[in-house]
């Protein structure tokens, strides 16, 4: 099967490539047969207009196709493409200026369904398995009472029930079958996690101010928060916690200077990075300090490390063409780089 799918591949690209460098996403490009074993890139794209889109890698990296789901669909996916989740072979995008979530085929592209009632500026969707699904809600961003985790019942596409949250719910991990959402504030800030069983708010743990990316290793649940910015009058310190997934305490807090605000963990095997100041920091666990030791130069809009690679993107100028930069983490030496559409701020893996 997989001989005669690369058969299919190849024979379709000499037969309907046309470059993917074009900076039209008008143009018609080569469509693959299947969009499996390869790097998704969801491109926020334009602020005020325009549609965000997804590009897509192939793991050997000899292709690149960029906006996919207009590829595959004739329509575009709307503003702002904020992220993506799985279940299984289906994709959720979640699309939050245009408050729906458009549902596809992660492996073909093509369009499923759409949830377009019940979301109130979407922004990441996660599944504990089986026929449900969490969508974080900001509700009206002004708002800090409106705020919301939509639950999907993923048999029929509608949100089935909701749960009131703290302001600023965004991203979220899964463990032990519960959600863990991290509060960063919306247009604000907070320094929450909310533990989400079912669909009650089993508890909340105070962090550090702004918690803007977390990961799960075995029973610790790690949150980079970035601390309160300048501009708020009220700086403070970013800082690394460290959860008891167990007990569902903090077990260690790590603090970062003042004026330090990192963003972006991420993870692979026993050691954490994240960005700062324009450089990619490593932490291993077993002996955090920090900062850590600064290992590749950027200031990456999103990262993602897995099986001896970090995976950044970057936005560049936030209004042209982004670019996915493979490094490898043995040497902290680039080996590829990608263009991709407008504000690349999603990495994920289809395999």
């Amino acid at each position: 099967m997989k001989t005669m799918k690369r058969i299919i591949f190849m024979t379709l690209t000499v037969l309907l490539f046309v470059s993917c460098s074009s900076d039209d996403d008008n143009q018609p490009e080569y469509i693959p047969a299947a969009f499996e074993k390869g790097i998704l890139i969801t491109n926020e794209g334009p602020f005020n207009n325009g549609s965000g889109n997804i590009t897509y890698i192939s793991e050997d990296y000899s292709t690149v196709v960029q906006n996919i789901f207009k590829n595959v669909n004739g329509s575009n996916l709307g503003n702002i493409v904020q992220s993506m989740g799985f279940q299984d072979n289906i994709a959720y995008i979640v699309v939050s200026n245009s408050q729906k979530i458009e549902i596809a085929n992660r492996y073909t592209f093509q369009r499923i369904d759409s949830v377009t009632t019940g979301l109130v500026n979407p922004r990441y969707f996660v599944s504990v398995g089986g026929n449900k699904g969490y969508v974080s809600n900001w509700g009206d961003p002004n708002d800090n009472t409106d705020d919301y985790l939509a639950v999907l019942d993923l048999r029929t596409n509608t949100v089935s029930a909701t749960i009131p949250v703290a302001f600023g719910p965004e991203r979220m991990v899964v463990a032990n079958n519960k959600i863990y959402v991290a509060h960063q504030g919306a247009y604000g800030q907070n320094n929450l996690i909310s533990v989400i069983s079912g669909t009650t708010v089993e508890s909340t743990i105070p962090v550090g101010d702004v918690p803007n990316s977390m990961v799960v290793s075995g029973n610790t649940l790690y949150v980079l928060c970035g601390g309160n910015p300048s501009y708020t009058g009220s700086e403070t310190a970013g800082s690394l916690v460290k959860i008891d997934l167990a007990t569902g305490q903090v077990s260690q807090t790590f603090s970062f200077g003042t004026t330090q605000h990192p963003t972006s963990l991420t993870m692979d095997g026993a050691k954490l990075f994240y960005n700062l100041d324009g450089k990619v920091y490593k932490v291993d666990t077993a002996s955090i300090s920090l900062p850590g030791a600064d290992i590749i130069n950027g200031n990456f809009y999103t990262l993602q490390a897995k099986d001896g690679k970090l995976y950044a993107a970057d936005a560049k100028d936030y209004a042209s063409r982004g670019s996915l930069i493979i490094y490898d983490l043995s040497t902290n030496q680039q080996i590829q780089e990608f263009e991709t559409g407008i504000v690349p701020g999603g990495i994920y893996f289809n395999e």
